[in-house]
């Protein structure tokens, strides 16, 4: 099975073969809109990612005056039209909001991230996410099953035919962070014993006596991708809104961090080791 298309990838890439090609031609932004007899807030719209609809005849304008091969203009077109596209996700809006982290998942190619409070959402039992989204109390039971049924959805991308690779570093304190219950944290953590076990599935413990370490401003993903064409990407959110970090000095400052992370967190198999020591613990302490 094919993967679903990301539009939001799709307009990334157009975005920088056309500016590549206009500055290969030694042109500014103005002057090509003006040659090519295409609006300049439409040009600046397509090579800023952000046109949702993206005509044929303005990809044959620019592709005519920055002289692109068939092979090129007719690449160029197909990304105008799968830019159109919409996924999944699209009917996820009250949940995902305008920047859609799904968007992204189902073409990367390995995602690292670091979380820091709670169990990944990708590593999540539907038991264990209803909890995250009762916990603070802010949800209608409406909202909660249609977080909780967005959130598995996205983890379809682990499954899937050639699936991505997830390199999960969790700060010990997910752990001690009881979510619905032992049950409910038992299953999580038998879960997560699973998973780990697939050869697309990196887990990693950040123990408590790692002391301070380099991620105390909090979770992140970073997203790469599998073609050069498409940069990796940053993704971090707070309890109002998102971001996604694309500059490339910044995106690497997160990669440093991850590595630091990585280092100072417990090897795969420790971290093994401890997620049975703590389902062990718990097990006991339900029996008593």
């Amino acid at each position: 099975m094919n993967h679903p298309i990301s539009p939001t990838v799709r307009r990334r890439r157009l975005a920088r073969e056309l500016r590549r090609l206009r500055e290969a031609h030694g042109l500014k932004l103005s002057v090509a809109a003006k040659q090519a007899s295409v609006p300049q807030s439409t040009l600046s719209n397509i090579e800023s990612a952000e046109a949702r609809r993206i005509k044929p005849r303005d990809i044959d304008a620019l592709a005519d005056l920055y002289e692109a091969p068939a092979d090129v203009r007719a690449a160029l077109q197909e990304l105008a039209q799968e830019s159109k596209e919409r996924g999944w996700w699209s009917s996820y809006k009250d949940v995902f909001g305008g920047n859609a982290l799904p968007d992204f998942e189902v073409e990367a190619s390995m995602i690292r991230m670091y979380q820091c409070q709670v169990i990944p959402g990708l590593l999540q039992t539907p038991a264990y996410a209803e909890a995250v989204f009762r916990g603070g109390g802010a949800y209608t039971d409406e909202k909660v099953t249609r977080n909780v049924d967005a959130r598995i959805h996205r983890q379809h991308v682990l499954s899937r035919h050639n699936p991505v690779h997830l390199w999960a570093v969790i700060d010990e304190a997910a752990f001690h962070r009881y979510a619905g219950g032992p049950e409910v944290m038992d299953e999580q953590l038998q879960h997560l014993l699973h998973m780990a076990m697939r050869h697309n599935v990196n887990i990693q413990v950040l123990p408590f006596e790692a002391g301070m370490h380099a991620a105390m401003s909090g979770s992140f993903f970073i997203l790469d991708f599998p073609s050069q064409l498409d940069p990796s990407i940053v993704y971090t959110e707070t309890s109002t809104d998102s971001l996604f970090v694309q500059e490339s000095a910044s995106v690497q400052r997160y990669v440093t961090v991850f590595s630091h992370l990585n280092a100072a967190a417990l090897r795969t198999e420790e971290s093994v080791r401890f997620l049975r020591q703590i389902l062990e613990s718990s097990e006991q302490h339900d029996q008593k």
